[in-house]
This record gives structure tokens, C-alpha cells and sequence, in this order.
């Protein structure tokens, strides 16, 4: 619906986000050697990039999305999580335990919003959801 007012994950300083998903693999201790993935809509990196976070060593972005294009419009995305955990840390993933879903202005002191619909995950094929 709105993205952070000059947010970029590439960057410490904006690396703020509209509504995203974390896929989380936790490891003890937890703060250190947890794992994980988030999928997001940046309003500046482009979409396909894969990167670093900024602030933390335990987490790997996915762009999926970037800048104004499609903003206010429901849209649908489908991730190999599988696959998306082997490209980010070498490595074939155990089934996740966890999720988060999380909005970020911190660090630009913006505002951000972001509406999300029905999060599945599956280990098949599944149809397009209708009308996205």
C-alpha cells in the first residue's frame, strides 16, 4: 500500500521495508546463528536482488518487488523456499519452524503500510490463486 519514503536495503541508513515475510530457521543462540529469509518489496533495490542484510548476519533478502508499480493492487508471489535457502546459504534447509511478518520506518521515520493475504506453503505444484 505505501513504501518507507526513501527506504533501500542495500543501505544501513534506509534499510526500511514495507510489509514483508520472513522464513525463519532458528539455531541456538538465537541472535547469532539463526537463519533467515525475507521476501520483500523495496522501494529502491530492484527486484530479483538478493542481499545482505545490513543489520544483521542471520538474514538474506529476496526482493520480489520493487518501487511504485503495483501499489494498491493485490498481487501474488510464489517462492522455492527450498531452493531460495540453498542459493543463500549453501546448504539443503530443514523444514522451517517459523514465520514472521514484519513492517520497518526506523531508520528512515517514515511510514509504511502493507496488507497481506493467505500464506501457504506446499511441496507440490498449486494453481495461481484467482484474480492476483
Amino acid at each position: 500500500m505505501k513504501l518507507p519514503a526513501g527506504g533501500d536495503i542495500r543501505k544501513k541508513a534506509t534499510s526500511d521495508l514495507t510489509g514483508h515475510i520472513f522464513v525463519i530457521w532458528p539455531r541456538f543462540p538465537a541472535m547469532l546463528r539463526s537463519r533467515l529469509i525475507g521476501y520483500v518489496w523495496d522501494a529502491a533495490a530492484p527486484a530479483q536482488t538478493v542481499e545482505k542484510s545490513r543489520k544483521s548476519g542471520t538474514v538474506i533478502f529476496f526482493v520480489l518487488r520493487s518501487g511504485q508499480q503495483k501499489l494498491g493492487q493485490w498481487v501474488a508471489e510464489r517462492r522455492n523456499v527450498y531452493e531460495d535457502y540453498r542459493r543463500a546459504f549453501g546448504e539443503d534447509p530443514e523444514d522451517p519452524p517459523a514465520i514472521a511478518l514484519s513492517i520497518d520506518t526506523n531508520d528512515t521515520r517514515s511510514e509504511a503500510e502493507a496488507l497481506m493475504g493467505r500464506i501457504m506453503f506446499t511441496s507440490g505444484p498449486v494453481a495461481a490463486p484467482a484474480n492476483r
